[in-house]
């Protein structure tokens, strides 16, 4: 009988817990690491020979909307190719439980409005075999599952079962209300739930344009949400908090700094740490910095409060597949509503190409096209903002309109180039800043979600690469650290993040040099022939969850050892 059940030899272990990495073998015996040696002896059913690789703990991404995708794309693209073994589903106080049967249809159309997931696919891809959150997440324990994956509670969701039509009103819930709200998420913490989140941005709106439920919560609604959880010793409180909304003045901001304030109450409150997401935004360059400090003054009173923020810009994405910057004239609308091959046809004919130019040069784009880069670039996708790369540098290069450009850029891709415009996080040099603070988290990767706008589930392979291969920006072992350990302890993920005896076997064998970012790409491959954008990676060589291959050189392996991921109360 083998010692072992998977032996990794002779790699780089970088342990998720930021200490120096070190040649070592990763001995795995069922679904645990039982031994990080030098040499280890004996013999095992798979020996996987990490020789010259990095061998690090499964990437914990803390901000995903996959909770419609994992019931019919159970390995979770994209998140599988980028080293993701466990997410954290149920973000930004949209969820699809608790949920009466005949609230089904509205908690789809929400998701939608807010996350940008068809409702169509949702309402037919997912089993609805449950009303409470604690049904919700058997539910999702008996899916086939790649990665760990764990779940929320949101607000949304709690209002609409508890007041129906009036969760959407300014008005303050009733006792009751607040009875029925406070017993499901005392329910769904005991269940497992990692926590309760909400939504407080006047971005996110149901499909008739009013602001979700939760949206108009006031403090005390929100603190007897954080009493539960306190006297439950578990769960994080996740916030889509409103920062900067409706303040005019740069530097006077009273109403950001209330919205600090209360998540700094509800962490005192609760002894429970709270997340929100933070981003940067050219309308107030430095706000960011300025909420950083706020956060940190609740800290120094006994909270423990920390943003959030992605690794790069988010960007709308343009293509031929969903959209283009030249959207504003009728010729290229019409392109737009050609299917099956026939854009690119249309694109090849020069009387065609001719209307595009000429149409596009008349009504001109509403973008700043210096802002508008493309991502596909030799060696790989490039997400850094070179100007060199925006759409009106390659048209000033060849001397032609941007339009001309964009059309030979798509004529010379076979239709593939994407490009990105950036409308957070503008500047790499404030993301830089912010992911250089230790009290700022990784994560609004928002895997799942936006998937015909956005995709930035692939941001752990972003960071590894830019930030710390080409910029040396940070060490490999601190970049790990953040992508692992600090993630998974801050929503109380338990033995996960760390390659350690006794921790589970969420493992990645990863080729430093190799590793790769191509461009996005788009495939109808969702529900009802839906499309979205997917991104994969190269340098990846193995990812295990649970003792088990899950991904090999970017291919799935077909196994789901994935688990229901719980609180560590409700563990």
């Amino acid at each position: 009988m083998a010692d072992f059940d998977v032996l990794i030899r002779g790699g780089t272990v970088v342990d998720g817990t930021g200490a120096p990495g070190r040649i070592a073998d990763v001995g795995i015996v069922g679904d645990r690491v039982v031994a990080v040696e030098l040499d280890l002896p004996g013999t095992a059913t798979r020996i996987i020979d990490a020789t010259g690789k990095l061998v690090t703990p499964g990437f914990v991404d803390i901000h995903t909307h996959l909770d419609a995708q994992i019931a019919w794309d159970p390995k979770a693209s994209s998140s599988c190719y980028h080293g993701v073994t466990s997410v954290v589903m149920g973000n930004c106080g949209v969820t699809f439980a608790p949920c009466k049967p005949e609230d089904r249809e509205y908690l789809a159309e929400l998701m939608e409005s807010v996350e940008d997931i068809p409702r169509e696919a949702i309402l037919s891809g997912l089993p609805w075999d449950w009303v409470t959150y604690g049904e919700y997440l058997e539910s999702v324990g008996r899916m086939r599952k790649g990665p760990n994956v764990g779940g929320m509670v949101g607000h949304c969701a709690l209002r609409q079962y508890a007041m129906g039509a009036r969760s959407m009103e300014k008005d303050e819930p009733t006792a009751d209300d607040m009875t029925v709200m406070t017993g499901l998420l005392a329910e769904a913490l005991r269940a497992g739930a990692l926590g309760f989140s909400t939504s407080r941005t006047y971005l996110h709106k149901v499909p008739d344009g009013r602001p979700v439920p939760g949206t108009f919560a006031e403090p005390e609604e929100l603190y007897a949400f954080a009493d539960v959880l306190g006297r439950h010793g578990a769960g994080v409180f996740e916030s889509a908090s409103r920062l900067g909304e409706g303040e005019r003045d740069s530097v006077d901001t009273p109403k950001t700094r209330a919205e600090v304030a209360w998540m700094g109450e509800v962490s005192r409150r609760s002894g429970r740490p709270v997340s929100f997401g933070l981003t940067q935004h050219d309308s107030r360059p430095d706000l960011y910095r300025r909420i950083i400090a706020m956060a940190k003054e609740e800290n120094e009173s006994g909270a423990v409060v920390r943003p959030q923020t992605t690794a790069r810009s988010v960007g709308i994405l343009f293509s031929l597949d969903t959209r283009t910057p030249f959207d504003r004239a009728p010729s290229w609308r019409e392109l737009r509503g050609l299917i099956n091959g026939k854009k690119l046809m249309a694109l090849r004919d020069a009387a065609t190409r001719a209307r595009l130019i000429e149409e596009a040069d008349f009504h001109k784009p509403s973008l700043d096209l210096n802002q508008v880069f493309v991502l596909n670039q030799p060696g790989g996708a490039r997400y850094d903002l070179d100007p060199e790369h925006s759409l009106a540098a390659v048209a000033h290069r060849r001397g032609i309109s941007a339009a001309a450009a964009y059309i030979e850029l798509l004529l010379e891709t076979d239709g593939e180039v994407v490009c990105s415009w950036p409308f957070l996080n503008q500047q790499l040099d404030a993301v830089e800043e912010m992911l250089d603070d230790p009290l700022v988290t990784l994560g609004l990767a928002d895997a799942g979600a936006h998937v015909g706008q956005i995709l930035d589930a692939s941001q752990p392979t972003f960071f590894l690469t830019y930030w710390v291969r080409e910029r040396q920006r940070w060490s490999i072992e601190e970049a790990v650290r953040r992508l692992t350990s600090d993630t998974a302890d801050l929503f109380g993920i338990v033995d996960r993040g760390r390659l350690q005896p006794g921790s589970f076997a969420d493992v990645n064998v990863i080729d430093w040099e190799g590793l790769q970012l191509p461009a996005p790409t788009y495939a109808y491959d969702f529900p009802h022939g839906a499309g979205r954008y997917v991104q994969g990676a190269q340098g990846y060589d193995f990812t295990l969850v649970n003792g088990q291959v899950f991904m090999d050189h970017g291919e799935h392996t077909g196994v789901f050892a994935g688990a229901l991921l719980k609180n560590g109360a409700a563990t």
